[in-house]
């Protein structure tokens, strides 16, 4: 959804949106959702792939890299917030549908969605009846209470969203539910009876209802809490349950026997069980896919470069594959923090300097990889504008004349060096340091390579200002999907130089711009569609000047389609397959 003013969308959200949504259904619904059985490229994008409401099954997903976390307080990765919907409930979730639309909200463990008040400072959720943990037990309003306070310790949960701890109405220096115990919260939160809480903002904001559907809104019973240990026993909301959990290892899913259908009308719980299975070589989950012995990638950044001749070029696994886009883009992010990167001329070198055919490459190609990037904020995300300040050529492979010029202009006109930062378990973000390092050479910029896990790479790496800083990071492999699309939900986490914290997990690794945070203020208060957009574009184009984000692609990925799996469809939402929505044939 595309935010209108606070009115507007207090008014327009009662009359559009559907709490009704696709279980797999019945021959009528595979018709109306386009379904069918036979293999085809791009099948699974606005259609549902295999229809299907039979129950039972296993489904093998595998990824090769660590989690950041299953605790749906304590993550940020957009594969588990896909993922998560299996065993967590939120109040709010976009409608897994295929097609545009699964970028509308409904409710979930909320009837419905908000209702405002007070010129949209206060928004009020009533909770569905009979809701239940895994254990019986039942679920209320203090209990997502809780969960929401015990998001705002960034010390202790680093991963995930600062949304709500920004915006709600806290008490002067609370600092989450751990180090403020016993502090009333009220004035934030307030939860009248068991099935209703209502939620104070600080100022007017109209899109809250995107906030309820983070996973930090899932409940959490306090007396179950364990901190940054909760991980390790996450306790259900949802149809489904952890069996077992070996962190770095993998885990399993089983039926949640107290997840009640009758409360959940967005879940059709077809497979019996989900295994997830943690670093697998990647290249070795392609040929799984192909193999039929693996049903999904749950990265869904698409097949490897080694896979992707091979896919395009046989007839059989291409019409297995689609090719969905995304409100996502690929980027380096250039420290301005560390010598001689503080000087803007000696990023500008770079910005020239980059061979951006070899940066679409490294992602996979045009079909793989994306269209090449000239700025931060995608085609598809309201308020794009035509932005390329650093024209690389007709051929696209950079300006060496021009690199040259801005180094000379930053007192470095032989080069200088320093350490780009990638996530080690990614090959194609090996293959983007590797390409840089290659056309930076031209001009005299030297890059040492430097591999780091991806399930810590913004929690205690890249994203740990002085780990950052003090190893002499210069560049930095980063990528952003939105979490929703538009300005506010593409830009604000990754811009805002308020997000950033010693603690980690910042997503924002080089903008430090006091004119960025306020305008980014200033977006979120204009109520005029128009305007506020043109703001979001000027953020987009300031940051463009101040040259600390290098774009590579506006994101497209080649994924194979698992031959055991039913009911596929891409969320739009989400840029991916919908996991929760997906059966297994065996």
């Amino acid at each position: 959804m595309r935010r209108r003013s606070v009115t507007a969308v207090v008014m327009t959200a009662a009359l559009t949106f559907s709490v009704a949504a696709c279980g797999g259904g019945s021959d009528d619904d595979k018709k109306s959702n386009g379904g069918g059985t036979e293999q085809a490229f791009n099948a699974s994008v606005g259609n549902i792939f295999n229809p299907s409401t039979k129950t039972g099954g296993t489904l093998k997903l595998a990824i090769s890299e660590d989690w950041d976390s299953v605790d749906p307080g304590d993550t940020y990765y957009g594969l588990s917030w896909n993922f998560l919907r299996t065993y967590a409930r939120t109040l709010t979730m976009f409608k897994p549908v295929p097609g545009t639309g699964s970028e509308e909200l409904v409710g979930d463990l909320a009837e419905g969605l908000g209702v405002s008040s007070e010129g949209g400072k206060t928004w009020t959720y009533k909770l569905r009846s009979g809701l239940k943990y895994e254990d019986g037990s039942p679920i209320t309003s203090k209990d997502i209470k809780y969960a929401v306070l015990r998001t705002v310790d960034k010390d202790v949960l680093v991963h995930g969203p600062t949304y709500l701890g920004d915006f709600l109405n806290l008490p002067a220096g609370y600092k989450g539910v751990y180090k403020s115990k016993g502090v009333n919260t009220d004035q934030a939160i307030e939860t009248p009876d068991d099935k209703t809480i209502v939620f104070h903002l600080k100022q007017p904001f109209g899109g809250f209802d995107y906030f309820a559907m983070l996973p930090g809104t899932a409940p959490v019973p306090e007396a179950k809490d364990t901190g940054v240990k909760y991980k390790e026993k996450v306790v259900s909301s949802g149809p489904y349950k952890f069996e077992n959990y070996q962190e770095g290892k993998g885990f399993s899913l089983v039926r949640n026997p107290n997840w009640d259908k009758a409360t959940d009308p967005n879940r059709p719980a077809l497979p019996d069980r989900y295994e997830v299975t943690l670093g697998v070589e990647s290249n070795d989950i392609d040929n799984r896919l192909i193999s039929g012995d693996l049903d999904v990638d749950i990265a869904g950044t698409g097949v490897q470069p080694a896979s992707l001749s091979r896919v395009l070029n046989d007839p059989a696994l291409k019409a297995q594959s689609d090719n969905p886009g995304s409100a996502r883009t690929w980027y380096t992010s250039i420290n301005p923090k560390v010598a001689p990167l503080d000087k803007l001329d000696c990023r500008k070198a770079i910005m020239y300097a980059a061979d951006r055919t070899g940066l679409q490459a490294a992602y996979g190609g045009p079909v793989a990889g994306g269209e090449i990037a000239t700025s931060l904020m995608p085609p598809n995300i309201a308020g794009h504008q035509k932005i390329d300040l650093y024209p690389a050529g007709a051929d696209n492979k950079g300006d060496v004349a021009k690199a040259k010029e801005a180094l000379t202009a930053c007192g470095q006109p032989n080069g200088f060096s320093t350490t780009m930062a990638f996530r080690s378990d990614r090959p194609k973000e090996q293959a983007v340091a590797e390409s840089l390092q290659q056309s930076l050479a031209r001009v005299g910029i030297k890059l040492t390579l430097k591999g780091l896990p991806t399930g810590d790479y913004f929690s205690l790496y890249a994203g740990k200002p002085s780990y950052r800083d003090g190893n002499n990071l210069g560049l930095m492999t980063n990528g952003w999907s939105a979490d929703w699309n538009d300005g506010f939900g593409f830009l604000s986490q990754i811009v805002d130089s308020r997000t950033i914290r010693e603690s980690g997990g910042s997503s924002n690794l080089s903008i430090y711009m006091p004119e960025v945070d306020k305008l980014i203020d200033q977006a979120i208060a204009e109520t005029d569609k128009a305007k506020r957009e043109a703001i979001w574009a000027d953020i987009d184009k300031k940051i463009m000047e101040n040259a600390v984000v290098l774009p590579s692609v506006w994101s497209k990925a080649l994924t194979l389609r698992s031959k055991n799996a039913t009911n596929i469809f891409v969320n739009e939402a989400f840029g991916q397959y919908d996991y929760m929505m997906m059966g297994a044939a065996k």
